[in-house]
């Protein structure tokens, strides 16, 4: 710790400390039960109390797929700085809410998830806080798009993370894909890899803009560089919309 802060200036470690932090928490739901308890859990109690924290823009989105045995919720939740992330839990645990009983008080025999993932980023350099999409269709009609880039090593996802800040993020700004976050994840299951989520008023339009995507001049000259090849290994998408209570 004493060598660390022998060769860093104040400035580096003020950059260091404030930069920006996504948690993405994903409820994997088996029947509606358990999507009614856990929703009027998040709804009622958790995403209010995250607000009087002073965390905003907190999105809160379901799946798009027909599985029913395998519906899934995500909550995505920015912060600011490291610390806000190792107080969370600490500052949310009070039981002040019937709903916030009803969840964490649930019995064994009837928990209200099959399990419950937790992934940690970090925010892209040149993109350290969500945007909320300008959106005008109706939120049950809007589609989020979460994609996840997997790469072969850490040296490879580096590689593609700096191919997204010389050129693929403002590329999607130019053509109106509404971002919402880019983060690398530093705690998950999968890993090395990045994730990002645009959004879109609707399913055709989503198909219109990766169109544009694909054709874009500048994407084509960064696609064609040498220094950017094999950099993902497998690319997974979700489709979601945003619950009435998402602040997306």
């Amino acid at each position: 710790m004493l060598a660390f802060f022998s060769v860093c200036s104040v400035q580096e470690i003020q950059a260091q400390t404030n930069k920006g932090y996504y948690m993405l928490k994903v409820y994997h739901l088996k029947n509606s039960a358990q999507q009614q308890l856990t929703e009027s859990y998040l709804k009622e109690f958790y995403v209010p109390k995250l607000h009087k924290l002073n965390i905003k823009n907190v999105g809160v989105f379901k799946t798009l797929d027909q599985d029913t045995t395998n519906k899934r919720i995500y909550v995505l939740i920015p912060f600011d700085n490291w610390k806000k992330i190792e107080n969370l839990d600490a500052n949310v645990s009070d039981e002040t809410t019937q709903a916030g009983r009803d969840y964490i008080n649930a019995d064994f025999k009837n928990p209200p998830y099959t399990r419950m993932e937790t992934i940690i980023l970090n925010a892209f350099a040149t993109r350290t806080s969500p945007s909320v999409p300008k959106l005008t269709a109706p939120k049950a009609d809007r589609v989020y798009e979460l994609r996840s880039y997997e790469s072969a090593t850490e040296q490879y996802h580096r590689n593609k993370v700096k191919m997204f800040n010389s050129g693929e993020t403002d590329l999607f700004d130019r053509i109106g894909s509404n971002p919402v976050f880019y983060g690398s994840v530093i705690a998950g299951a999968k890993m090395p890899n990045l994730m990002y989520m645009t959004a879109y008023d609707s399913m055709k339009e989503r198909d219109k803009h990766w169109e544009v995507f694909s054709a874009a001049p500048e994407w084509k000259v960064l696609i064609a560089k040498d220094e950017y090849k094999n950099n993902v290994t497998k690319n997974d998408i979700t489709f979601l919309h945003p619950t009435d209570y998402s602040d997306f």
